[in-house]
């Protein structure tokens, strides 16, 4: 049986234990606080996505025009092609915030998203502080290489949100009727909606299967029915409010055609399933063994539900880098949970056989948070002052300014389409950019081709009647029309090479 400590102790004992314990709770606190201070420092990271660009100027035109486009208005290839902006409302906040905060906002912004996401995964990871911890924190590395100013931040946001609101569904039913607004928002946000909503079904599925092991008595209900009928009738309103967005019954399809698009899974490389020959995905590979042989260890019994999505989750992320939080969030409360257990019960052993032990000064725990916030604040401003050069080194700012002067169709390397978009349009229209789902196989096929000197790879030139084109100076292509008659170097330094040719040698293949 177990001794409570407080009442086998004298009272002035008492009052020592329950002195402590206020004072560790503290302790606890400030933990927390260094903790999250500590996310949020990392997160702080320069707005280098070559993303982020077509997303602020999809998101001036939204406020310019007053309304979200369907049709391409950015490119040359698919001008006037049916084009799903279903991160509509992300690009509008994104403009809106860098016109109003600069870079500094949308860094500060987004480093708080990533934070508040982990805060969200470590009230799900149990009641001790310090154990919690570790689990968290290896979520964090494993999805580092995913942070950044992108509408993905936000989905992870809401998936770490709506699992909370899952889980805690348990207790209290009552929270999934908050699926219904968040759904709403999420559908207008980004097609990551489609997560929350496969999570729900999933979690149904497995208390489902929990309910069956319970066998209930010929006649009787599971214990579990009323709460699945309420929780599936919740799933069927979330799945009416999908089509309240600009792009309507289409975003019932387009996250499926996304995630089965052969384009986006040989071209994207967070498509790919992660290289683990490479450094920036051994956290995952570390959380995922550690996952399975923590929970075999202890010959743990996990319930069906988490099983399930614990194996979803695993192999969605071994297909897709996009999917390495999903596993992160789902994996860490397990991993804190089998923890939170063993190291309780040696606790309470301890606690039972010693006194406590000393616990650091208020005073010593007020400098330890604000020494966190100074250096997370000085980080956060140094990144923000490195903004400019960290823009330069990554996108071809001389070369793009050469361009004003040579106005039109520009054939340009893959990830400086976004940056040409934000710097030049309207004046100039980009051959490809990052929205692979818009341009589809055919396309990438014809930019690879050309990039890499492929087959016939003037035929892309030709057919487009491109007479500019921008590419690193080290690229195959770069080689080739260095090479080719009719085309001459225009402008060139070591980041990028403009190309152009005269109009003599247009041809425009039928």
């Amino acid at each position: 049986m177990h001794r409570d400590p407080y009442k086998i102790c004298s009272p002035p004992l008492n009052r020592y234990y329950e002195s402590a314990m206020t004072r560790l709770l503290r302790a606890r606190s400030i933990f927390r606080s260094v903790l999250f201070l500590g996310l949020f420092a990392m997160a702080a990271r320069n707005v280098v996505d070559p993303d982020v660009w077509w997303h602020l100027k999809t998101g001036q035109y939204i406020s310019e025009h007053k309304s979200v486009p369907h049709v391409d208005p950015f490119s040359f290839t698919r001008a006037g092609a049916p084009w799903v902006a279903h991160e509509w409302l992300t690009d509008l906040l994104l403009y809106q915030g860098q016109h109003i905060a600069g870079w500094g906002g949308l860094i500060v912004l987004f480093a708080a998203l990533v934070a508040a996401a982990f805060l969200l995964l470590y009230l799900r990871c149990g009641p001790d502080s310090y154990v919690a911890a570790v689990p968290t924190l290896c979520g964090a590395f494993a999805t580092i290489p995913l942070w950044g100013a992108r509408p993905q931040i936000i989905s992870l946001l809401l998936t770490s949100l709506w699992l909370l609101i899952l889980e805690r569904s348990e207790r209290e039913p009552a929270l999934l009727w908050w699926t219904l607004p968040l759904t709403l928002l999420w559908v207008n946000l980004h097609a990551g909606f489609a997560l929350g909503l496969t999570l729900s079904a999933l979690f149904l599925v497995g208390e489902w299967i929990e309910g069956l092991r319970t066998k209930p008595t010929l006649g009787e209900l599971s214990p579990n029915a009323p709460r699945l009928r309420q929780a599936a009738l919740i799933l069927c309103f979330d799945l009416l409010l999908v089509p309240l967005n600009p792009n309507g019954l289409r975003l019932f399809s387009y996250p499926l055609e996304t995630l089965r698009s052969t384009a986006m899974q040989n071209y994207i490389a967070e498509w790919a399933s992660p290289n683990f020959h490479r450094l920036q995905y051994w956290p995952l590979l570390i959380l995922v063994l550690a996952t399975f042989a923590i929970l075999s260890w202890m010959q743990s019994t996990v319930r069906p539900r988490d099983l399930i999505l614990l194996l979803v989750s695993l192999y969605a992320s071994l297909i897709s880098i996009r999917m390495i939080p999903l596993f992160a969030l789902i994996a860490a409360p397990l991993l804190s949970r089998e923890l939170g257990d063993r190291l309780h019960n040696r606790s309470r052993k301890f606690l039972n056989r010693s006194p406590l032990p000393p616990i650091p000064h208020p005073l010593l725990n007020t400098v330890i948070v604000l020494a966190m916030a100074i250096f997370a604040s000085v980080h956060t401003a140094q990144v923000i002052r490195h903004q400019p050069q960290a823009e330069a080194k990554a996108f071809p700012e001389r070369a793009v300014a050469s361009l004003q002067s040579h106005p039109g169709s520009v054939f340009n390397h893959y990830d400086w389409g976004g940056y040409l978009i934000w710097k030049l349009y309207p004046a100039t229209r980009v051959f490809i950019d990052g929205r692979a789902d818009l341009y589809g196989e055919p396309i990438l096929d014809q930019f690879a081709a050309t990039y890499q000197l492929k087959g016939e790879w003037r035929e892309p030139l030709q057919y487009w009647d491109i007479h500019t084109v921008l590419i690193p100076p080290d690229s195959a292509m770069a080689v080739g029309l260095g090479n080719a008659p009719g085309w001459k170097v225009a402008y060139a330094d070591s980041q990028a090479v403009v190309f152009t040719r005269a109009p003599d040698f247009s041809r425009r293949l039928p």
